[in-house]
C-alpha cells in the first residue's frame, strides 16, 4: 500500500502542471486513493483536521497581514519612497537599481505582498530606468528580485504558513529571517554596485542637482518614517514579547490603516478593494491548506511517511544527502509550482524526516524559505517575472527578464548555500532572543 502513497504523490505533481485549480486536485486525488486503499470510514477523521485549520490562532495571521499590504498599496508609500530614493541614489553609478533594491526591502518588512511590490515597482520605476540608459535586463532583474524579497524578510507569509507545517514557533522565524534578509539585500546592492564599475553603461549616474537640497531631505524623513514606524510596531511587539505574531499582524493591519488616513487614501472604494483582495488570497491559501490536509491524511494512512522516511534514512550520507536533496527537489518544483502548493504538499512529507535525523526544524524551515524565494524568479514559471512583463512597457522582451534574473537568482542559491554551510547566519540571533 506505501507504494501506492508514493505513486499517488507522483499523480499529484503531474496533475498540478495542467493547471486545474490545486485544492481540488487535492481533494480528488484524496478521495479516490483513500476510497480504495482505506475506505469511506477513514474520511471520519478529517472533519477534525479541518477544524484543527479553521480554529488555529498563528494562521489568523495570514489575513490580517495580506490586508495590511493591500491597503499600504492603496495608499501610495511606495510610489513616494521609490521617488525619494531615486532622487538621494541616483547621482552615483547603479544609484537607480540600489534605490530599488532599498525599497524592495522597506517594502518586504511592511507589506510582504510579491505581487503588488514587483507590479508597483514596474510601473514607476522601470521606465524610469530604462528611459535614463539602464540595461533592460539589469532593470527588470533588479525589480523583479527586489519585489520577491517579501517571502523572507518579516513579516512574511510564507514563513507563517511553514511554522505551522513545520511546527516552529512563528515569531523565532520572523527572528531568524533578519539575518538571511538582510544579507541577501546586502548581496544584490554589491553585485549592482560590482556591475555599475564594470559596466558603467549598463547602470548610468543621473544628472541630478536637487540630491543635497534641503526638500529633498525633508521628503526622505516623511517617506521613511510611515514604513519604519509600522515596521517597529509590528516587529518589535513580536521581538520584544509584547503581542505574538497574529496580534501584531493585527497591529500592522490597524496602522496600515491610519497611514492610509493620514495620507487621505482611505476612501470607501480602497478600503472595500482591499478587502475584497484580502479575502480573495486568504480563501485561496486555505481551500488549499485543507486539500493539503486531506491528501496528507491519506498518505500518512497508506503508509507513505513511513516509506519516505525509509527511502531517506537508507541514502549513504545520512542528514547532509537528505538536506541537499530536499532542498533541490524544492528548487525543481518551484520551476513549476506556487510556493503555497510546495508549503503544503512536500514540506510536511520531509518535515517529519529531518526532524527524526537530528536537523534542526528553524534551520530547516529557513532553508525552505529561502529555496522558495526563488519559486518566484525562476523561468519559465517564475510568478514574480510574469507580474513584471505584463506591467511592463511592451518594448521590454521577455528574453531580457530572463538575462536579468539569472544572476540574481545565482546570489540567492550562494546564500543559501552559506546558510547550509554556516548554520549560525540563521540560529544565532534567535538564541541570544531567546
Amino acid at each position: 500500500m506505501e507504494y501506492f502513497a508514493l505513486l499517488m504523490f507522483l499523480l499529484l505533481i503531474l496533475l498540478l502542471l495542467t493547471g486545474y485549480p490545486v485544492a481540488f486536485i487535492l481533494g480528488a486525488i484524496s478521495l479516490l486513493f483513500g476510497s480504495i486503499f482505506l475506505g469511506i470510514d477513514f474520511f471520519q477523521l478529517l472533519p477534525f483536521r479541518i477544524w484543527g485549520v479553521m480554529t488555529n490562532f498563528t494562521l489568523l495571521a495570514v489575513p490580517l497581514f495580506v490586508f495590511m499590504g493591500v491597503v499600504l498599496e492603496k495608499s501610495g508609500a511606495a510610489e513616494e519612497l521609490l521617488d525619494t530614493m531615486g532622487r538621494l541614489f541616483g547621482h552615483i553609478r547603479g544609484g537607480l537599481a540600489i534605490s530599488v533594491v532599498m525599497v524592495g526591502a522597506l517594502l518586504a518588512a511592511t507589506t510582504g505582498v510579491v505581487g503588488a511590490s514587483v507590479v508597483t515597482m514596474t510601473v514607476i520605476a522601470l521606465p524610469a530606468m530604462l528611459k535614463r540608459g539602464y540595461s533592460p535586463a539589469l532593470a527588470s532583474g533588479t525589480i523583479a528580485a527586489s519585489g520577491t524579497l517579501g517571502q523572507i524578510i518579516p513579516p512574511s507569509i510564507i514563513l507563517i504558513l511553514l511554522g505551522d507545517v513545520i511546527g516552529v514557533p512563528v515569531g523565532d522565524l520572523f527572528i531568524g529571517a533578519i539575518v538571511p534578509g538582510t544579507l541577501l539585500v546586502l548581496a544584490y546592492i554589491l553585485y549592482i554596485m560590482y556591475i555599475a564599475w564594470r559596466h558603467p553603461q549598463l547602470a548610468p549616474a543621473v544628472q541630478d542637482n536637487s540630491a543635497q537640497s534641503a526638500a529633498l531631505w525633508k521628503s526622505v524623513i516623511t517617506s521613511l518614517l510611515p514604513p519604519l514606524f509600522l515596521i517597529i510596531a509590528v516587529l518589535g511587539s513580536i521581538f520584544y514579547g509584547i503581542a505574538s505574531p497574529t496580534e501584531s499582524a493585527a497591529v500592522g493591519a490597524l496602522g496600515s490603516l491610519i497611514l492610509a488616513a493620514l495620507r487621505k487614501r482611505l476612501t470607501l472604494v480602497n478600503l472595500r478593494d482591499a478587502m475584497q483582495k484580502s479575502a480573495h488570497l486568504t480563501s485561496m491559501v486555505f481551500l488549499i491548506f485543507i486539500g493539503a490536509t486531506a491528501f496528507g491524511l491519506v498518505f500518512v494512512g497508506m503508509g507513505g511517511d513511513e516509506l519516505i522516511l525509509r527511502l531517506f534514512s537508507d541514502l549513504p550520507g545520512g542528514k547532509w544527502t537528505f538536506l541537499i536533496l530536499s532542498l533541490l527537489l524544492i528548487f525543481v518544483l518551484g520551476f513549476f509550482l506556487d510556493f503555497i502548493e510546495i508549503c503544503f504538499i512536500v514540506v510536511p512529507i520531509l518535515a517529519p524526516v529531518a526532524i527524526h535525523l537530528g536537523i534542526n526544524p528553524l534551520w530547516f524551515a529557513l532553508l525552505i524559505a529561502m529555496n522558495l524565494q526563488t519559486s518566484f524568479l525562476t523561468p519559465p514559471f517564475g510568478f514574480s517575472l510574469f507580474y513584471l512583463k505584463a506591467s511592463a512597457p511592451p518594448t521590454l522582451q521577455l528574453i531580457d527578464v530572463y538575462k536579468g534574473i539569472a544572476p540574481f537568482v545565482t546570489v540567492q542559491l550562494l546564500l543559501l548555500a552559506l546558510l547550509i554551510v554556516f548554520p549560525d547566519l540563521a540560529l544565532w540571533l534567535p538564541t541570544l532572543m531567546g
